[in-house]
């Protein structure tokens, strides 16, 4: 981003992280992480809590109970942090596996985001700053000219172009499986 004079940044590290939280956000939505949950039912009751599930987005499917061949994957409904499971027994306090997506990380030191999507991210972030840097620089006095919020703007509606096109690219790959999870009886 040619962001290099460390006496006079175009944005400080505050708007950079911001502007990378949002393309970490669309990232998520478009491709979040696929993961799983063993939960342990309490005898006679059919709610399940998930409010301990770190960055929910979707449940897909639930197996109850667990590990048997083929897979129980029973209905359930969700109404904020509670699951519902549909099912005509009580469960008995044992274990419901629930496959979900979750939303991905990002700090210092850890990032969930699958190396091949890294680019996808910068691509997001960086076309977030450069739209912002547009809004700013159309009122102020630029010393690379009149047409440098015109620039910024232009290069940032096309990098947020390629970004809405590597999500939705990125996301039609990821849904080339079945989701057949359960046969109501």
């Amino acid at each position: 981003m040619h962001d290099t004079d460390s006496a006079d940044y175009r944005w400080t590290d505050a708007q950079l992280d911001r502007h990378i939280a949002r393309a970490l956000s669309d990232v998520s939505l478009a491709i979040p992480r696929e993961r799983t949950a063993d939960i342990a039912t309490s005898s006679g009751d059919r709610d399940l809590s998930v409010a301990s599930l770190s960055g929910l987005l979707v449940i897909e499917a639930i197996e109850y109970p667990v590990d048997e061949f083929p897979p129980a994957y029973i209905g359930f409904s969700q109404w904020d942090t509670t699951v519902t499971l549909h099912i005509d027994t009580a469960p008995d306090g044992s274990d419901a596996r629930l496959y979900y997506t979750a939303s991905h990380t990002l700090d210092g030191s850890t990032s969930t985001v699958p190396v091949q999507y890294e680019d996808v991210l910068a691509t997001g972030a960086s076309a977030f700053a450069a739209l912002e840097y547009s809004a700013y620089a159309a009122d102020t006095l630029n010393t690379g000219g009149d047409d440098v919020g015109k620039d910024f703007g232009a290069w940032g509606r096309a990098w947020m172009t390629a970004f809405r096109e590597l999500l939705r690219r990125h996301a039609r790959d990821r849904r080339v499986r079945a989701k057949r999870l359960f046969t109501p009886a």
